[in-house]
C-alpha cells in the first residue's frame, strides 16, 4: 500500500524509573477498557519527538522531565475496523521510546485527557496489570525485563 493511502501517527513515550526501581505508568482511558501505558502520546505538527515526550509526560503525570537516550522505535498497523474513530483508512503507528529523568514537578493526575491517573509500580506489579503493548516493548528496550 502506498504511504498516501493510509494514516500515520507519530508518538513519543518515556521510560521513567525511580531510585527504588519502580516505573511510572499512566492509565489510558480511550480504548474499550482502561489500560496502563507508558507516559507519552502523539507528536504535534510543530514539535519534535523530544519536545513531545517532555510535554506529554508533564500533561499525564505532572512531572517535568528531560528526555534522555532514544531507546528505540516501534511500529504497528491498525486496520480500519480496529481504529478508535470511524476512518476507513489503516493507521501506521510509529512510537518512539526515550529514557527520561524527572527534574521537577509533582505527581498529578491528568484532567480531561487520554489518561486519568499516573502511578509508580514495581516491575512485579507491572506484570499483573492490564496494559497496552507499548509497556512491555518499552521495558524491554530499556533493559528492564
Amino acid at each position: 500500500m502506498h504511504y498516501t493511502d493510509y494514516d500515520t501517527r507519530l508518538a513519543a513515550y518515556a521510560v521513567i524509573t525511580d531510585d527504588q526501581g519502580r516505573v511510572l505508568l499512566a492509565l489510558w482511558n480511550e480504548g474499550s477498557r482502561r489500560q496502563w501505558t507508558m507516559p507519552g502520546g502523539g507528536v504535534e505538527l510543530e514539535e519534535g519527538v523530544e519536545q513531545a515526550v517532555v510535554r506529554e509526560v508533564r500533561e499525564e503525570t505532572g512531572y517535568d522531565v528531560v528526555a534522555g537516550a532514544l531507546l528505540g522505535v516501534d511500529t504497528y498497523v491498525l486496520p480500519p475496523h480496529r481504529r478508535l474513530n470511524d476512518s476507513d483508512r489503516s493507521l501506521k503507528a510509529v512510537r518512539t521510546v526515550f529514557r527520561a529523568e524527572i527534574v521537577g514537578g509533582q505527581l498529578t493526575h491528568e484532567r480531561d485527557g487520554s489518561t486519568d491517573e499516573a502511578r509508580w509500580f514495581t516491575l512485579d506489579e507491572v506484570r499483573r496489570l492490564d496494559r497496552v503493548s507499548i509497556v512491555d516493548i518499552s521495558l524491554r528496550l530499556a533493559g528492564l525485563v
